[in-house]
């Protein structure tokens, strides 16, 4: 069976003003209390709604914005704000591979991402590898519940399945944050 997965052709929605209430990317900043990060890596970047936001929090920071979509690393290529461009930088990855070093992220975000994951468990080793000791992941998803958008609720995954996940992958230190109307927000540690 083929996961589910967003339609690039609907990229438009990912730019929605909506989602500022929805999936606040100040609160989600706040909530992560990241001390003074470099490097953050964001998996399934769309067109970079959570990576321009984050860059400009980050004075001497990158953040890599990854996607599997062409057409959101075109998008991201071509639509980037000024002060964004030395900062954001647009990276295509392939479904559980991320062309990057080993060790060298302070966060590795994955947001509206987990739902449409094949193999859950090769990215989260992936992010796992991406991550400095003492990096944080941050999975955050559509709520197994009802919510007045986002995809089908039958194809969405439960708070309880991704710490356990998260767990199995060797991250420790696994927190929910209630914090979001329509979304689980796990964060979890690489530790040593």
């Amino acid at each position: 069976m083929t996961a589910f997965k967003f339609d690039p052709k609907k990229l438009a929605k990912l730019n929605n003003p909506e989602r500022l209430h929805r999936e606040n990317p100040e609160l989600i900043w706040t909530t992560l209390a990241l001390p003074s990060p470099d490097t953050v890596i964001d998996i399934g970047a769309g067109t970079g709604f959570f990576a321009i936001p984050f860059s400009r929090k980050m004075p001497h920071g990158k953040v890599y914005a990854c996607d599997i979509a062409p057409e959101m690393i075109g998008w991201m290529e071509e639509n980037l704000p000024d002060d964004c461009r030395q900062k954001v930088i647009p990276l295509k990855m392939t479904e559980n591979t991320v062309p990057l070093p080993d060790g060298q992220a302070d966060l590795v975000l994955m947001v509206n991402l987990h739902h449409e994951l094949e193999n859950p468990t090769a990215l989260l080793g992936e992010a796992w590898r991406l991550l400095k000791i003492g990096g944080k992941l941050a999975i955050i998803d559509w709520r197994d519940e009802q919510t007045p958008d986002g995809p089908p609720v039958h194809i969405r995954v439960s708070e309880s399945h991704i710490r356990e996940q998260t767990h199995k992958a060797g991250f420790t230190d696994i927190r929910a944050h209630n914090n979001l109307p329509c979304h689980h927000f796990v964060v979890a540690v690489k530790e040593a």
